[in-house]
C-alpha cells in the first residue's frame, strides 16, 4: 500500500512539474512577443526565478525551449538574453509565415467542417467589436485585440491537416508579433484598413475559395510588415 501510494505521489508531482514547465514557458514566450522584455535585453536567472516563481532548472529548460524557437539567443559564458530584431529578419520570418499558413489554409479549406465555420464567424465577431470602436477606445482594449485577433487566424487555419504545420505557423505568427509590438501600435487608418481585410478573408475562407483567401492572407500579412519595416 505504502509503496503505491509513494508511486501514485510520484506520478502527481512529475505532472505538476510538467504543467510548471508549460506555465513558465508560455508566460516567457508572451512577455518576450510583447515586448515586456526588450530586443537584447540579457536575461538574469536571479531576476527571472523571482519573477516566475520557478527553479534555475525549469527556466533553464524554458529559455533552452525558446532559444530553438528563435526568440532567445545564448552565449557561451554570458547566458541568454532576448533576440535582437532587423528589416532583413522581419522579411525572412513574412516569407515563411506566409508560406505555412497558405498552406495551413488550403488544408484546411479542404478538411473544413461546420463547427470549423462556425469558429471562424464567432472570432470574427469578437474581433470586430474592438476593431469597430472608435480609436482611443479601441487603444484601451489592445490587449483584449491582440488576443482576438490571433484567436480568429487559428480559426482560419484551425482544420488543416497536420500537426507540424500548425505548430510552425504559430511559431512563425509570434515572431510577428514580436515585431509588430517592437514596432508599437499600428496608426489609426491601418487599423481600420485592416477590420476590413479580416472580414474578406473570413469571407473568401467560407466561401471555400482558396486561392482568394491565400492572395487576401499574403497581402494582409505582407502590408503590415512593410509598415513595421520601415520604423525598424
Amino acid at each position: 500500500m505504502a509503496r503505491g501510494h509513494l508511486k501514485s505521489t510520484d506520478s502527481s508531482r512529475s505532472k505538476t512539474d510538467a504543467k510548471d514547465d508549460r506555465d513558465v514557458l508560455t508566460r516567457l514566450r508572451t512577455d518576450i512577443v510583447s515586448s515586456v522584455f526588450a530586443p537584447e535585453t540579457r536575461l538574469k536567472f536571479a531576476d527571472m526565478t523571482k519573477r516566475y516563481d520557478v527553479g534555475i532548472g525549469t527556466l533553464r529548460e524554458a529559455l533552452s525551449q525558446l532559444s530553438s524557437e528563435g526568440f532567445v539567443t545564448v552565449e557561451a559564458g554570458k547566458g541568454f538574453k532576448v533576440s535582437p530584431v532587423s528589416a532583413e529578419e522581419l522579411i525572412e520570418i513574412t516569407d515563411h509565415f506566409i508560406s505555412f499558413e497558405t498552406e495551413a489554409v488550403r488544408s484546411a479549406i479542404k478538411h473544413g467542417d461546420e463547427d470549423w465555420e462556425t469558429n471562424i464567424v464567432a472570432t470574427h465577431h469578437r474581433l470586430s467589436l474592438i476593431e469597430g470602436l472608435p480609436w482611443d477606445r479601441r487603444m484601451q482594449r489592445h490587449s483584449e485585440w491582440v488576443e482576438r485577433h490571433r484567436e480568429f487566424h487559428e480559426a482560419i487555419v484551425a482544420a488543416c491537416e497536420g500537426r507540424w504545420l500548425f505548430r510552425l505557423r504559430s511559431i512563425m505568427f509570434d515572431q510577428l508579433d514580436r515585431y509588430r509590438f517592437v514596432t508599437k501600435r499600428a496608426p489609426e487608418g491601418l487599423g481600420v484598413k485592416k477590420h476590413d481585410e479580416h472580414r474578406d478573408i473570413m469571407n473568401a475562407t467560407l466561401a471555400r475559395d482558396a486561392d482568394l483567401a491565400s492572395t487576401l492572407i499574403e497581402h494582409h500579412f505582407r502590408d503590415t510588415s512593410q509598415s513595421a519595416i520601415k520604423l525598424l
